[in-house]
């Protein structure tokens, strides 16, 4: 087997400081809307389960234990949402901090 050839590649990237501003809180406002779109997809998990989400029939009676299943689902995808969210506040406060 041979070895692949990689180039040497040597890119000049020239930004300024407030470029380097813009795309980090550009990058925090993406990584927000993520995290409320997997909020939202949560919310319509729950809303499906319960019967209540608008036009869409669940395909059974929700049980105890399926409701519980659900909820504990929710509970843990909420909570590493919550975890990314203060990551993403210190990786803020550290930005605004060295401006």
């Amino acid at each position: 087997m041979s070895q692949a050839n990689i180039p040497n590649i040597t890119p000049a990237i020239t930004i300024t400081v407030g470029q380097t501003v813009t795309l980090l809180l550009a990058s925090i406002a993406l990584e927000e809307l993520a995290l409320a779109h997997i909020l939202n997809a949560e919310a319509e998990k729950i809303q499906f389960i319960l019967g209540t989400l608008e036009g869409v029939t669940p395909p059974v009676v929700p049980t105890v234990s399926n409701v519980l299943a659900i909820n504990a689902s929710v509970r843990s995808t909420m909570q590493d949402v919550i975890k990314t969210e203060i990551l993403l506040q210190f990786k803020l406060e550290n930005i605004l901090n060295n401006v």
